[in-house]
């Protein structure tokens, strides 16, 4: 029994996004941060003088092979030269587990303040994770960090679970993919989920390309300054930083345009064209420096991407990704898909408890829509039931409050896998424990 009243589990979402890191048994994660982390290569920095103070002056940077590495909204969002902007995830799965190790760190000293040898741990991994993968993680976790007992556990399982249900069909709407995963009993019917690249970070970029072609440029926060001239009065004043890099100056643009996507757009009635569109009524936003912008069509526009991927091509800008658009299908396609892929005599049930999760999911209408599409396009007999937390919050962090639910479960404590079984059976012995 490793999960006493005394020593709470510490549970951790890595998703494409944001980290978000907590105690189990609360109700939100403690700790929510950007997974991509500023990098500065230590070859560009030269400080000849006094090289231990250099690395010593802050506990988060670290420097491995060459390299010093930002975690943390903090320390990202103060503008470096020569600081790119890297993500350790691609297409949901790790490519740079030196960059996870870190975020790791960052969660347990800087967020949490804790020990990761005095608690078991709660990942939550994605429906598409190989076993090399998994055994990566399990390795990192008792060989580095030491920790008591560990257990991997499926997004969509503890979407399921934060809504305490066994069996539902999540759709997982993220910042870096779209997931569609039929969840019977507790367990993810592998062979029926559907993935595609559509997630939030699509939409930011395509809003962004949509925004430049009407001749509108977000300003990152750091290329201005505003000084008021009278009072309530501003002037607007351009800094310029030439060794600003581009993948930075990127990463300060989605923030805005991400922010923009999700105060004006909501997701269209009926599948959008420009005619019907075309005189909307726009709605206004200020950017940062100042400026106000009118978006009227695009309000509508970028959230039905998520319907009809083929939009994508009608966006100036966006053509590298508009061949992989073409032979993508739109979400309501994918959930059809996904249940038709399950066994017959659970079909009912999936398609009357279909649960919405992830932050792009918190679209206005989106689950409206969702359900109205399905309705035409699923069998008479079916009763459609789309399920979303009207709690942003909630929806948003659904993963981590399932997560939480599971680990201060007392039925769940004989589940943990632990450091002695690590060191008898290996990291192979993964796959047993948590299936």
């Amino acid at each position: 029994m490793y999960g006493g009243d005394e020593v709470s589990a510490i549970v951790i979402d890595l998703g494409s996004h944001t980290c978000k890191a907590g105690y189990a048994g609360e109700d939100a994660p403690k700790a929510v941060f950007p997974s991509a982390v500023g990098s500065v290569d230590e070859m560009e920095v030269d400080n000849p003088d006094n090289p231990e103070d250099n690395s010593g002056s802050a506990p988060d940077l670290k420097s491995k092979g060459k390299r010093k590495l930002y975690v943390g909204s903090q320390a990202l969002g103060f503008r470096r030269d020569h600081m790119e902007v890297i993500s350790p995830i691609r297409d949901g799965t790790v490519v740079d587990w030196d960059i996870v190790e870190n975020i790791w760190d960052h969660a347990f000293r800087e967020c949490l303040l804790i020990d990761p040898k005095e608690h078991p741990m709660l990942l939550a991994e994605p429906c598409s994770n190989t076993q090399q993968q998994r055994e990566k993680a399990a390795e990192i976790m008792f060989e580095k960090y030491q920790v008591p007992a560990l257990f991997l556990a499926k997004n969509a399982v503890l979407t399921s679970f934060a809504s305490g249900r066994a069996t539902s069909l999540v759709v997982d709407s993220g910042g870096g993919l779209t997931t569609v995963a039929p969840v019977h009993d507790g367990y993810v019917l592998q062979k029926a989920v559907c993935t595609s690249p559509i997630g939030g970070g699509i939409l930011t970029d395509c809003l962004i390309k949509s925004l430049e072609q009407k001749g509108i440029t977000i300003k990152p926060r750091y290329s201005f300054k505003r000084k008021e001239i009278r009072p309530g009065e501003f002037q607007t004043v351009d800094l310029d930083f030439p060794d600003t890099t581009e993948s930075y100056k990127l990463y300060c643009q989605r923030a805005i345009a991400s922010d923009i996507k999700e105060c004006v757009s909501r997701a269209p009635d009926t599948s959008y064209d420009d005619s019907s569109y075309s005189n909307i009524p726009t709605t206004s936003y200020e950017l940062p420096d100042g400026q106000t912008i009118e978006v009227g069509a695009d309000r509508f526009k970028i959230p039905d991407i998520l319907f009809n991927p083929s939009l994508v091509q009608t966006i100036p800008g966006m053509e590298s990704f508009a061949e992989t658009a073409a032979s993508l299908r739109g979400l309501p396609q994918m959930v059809i898909d996904s249940i038709n892929k399950c066994d017959v005599d659970i079909r009912r049930e999936l398609f009357s408890s279909i649960l919405l999760a992830g932050g792009t999911s918190s679209m206005q209408q989106l689950k409206e829509r969702l359900e109205k599409d399905l309705l035409e396009e699923s069998p008479q007999a079916a009763r459609v039931k789309v399920l979303a937390s009207g709690n942003a919050t909630e929806r948003r962090f659904s993963v981590w409050i399932g997560g939480s639910i599971l680990a201060s479960l007392g039925s769940f404590q004989q589940m943990w896998f632990s450091k002695s079984e690590y060191e008898e059976h290996g990291a192979s012995y993964v796959q047993r424990k948590c299936p």
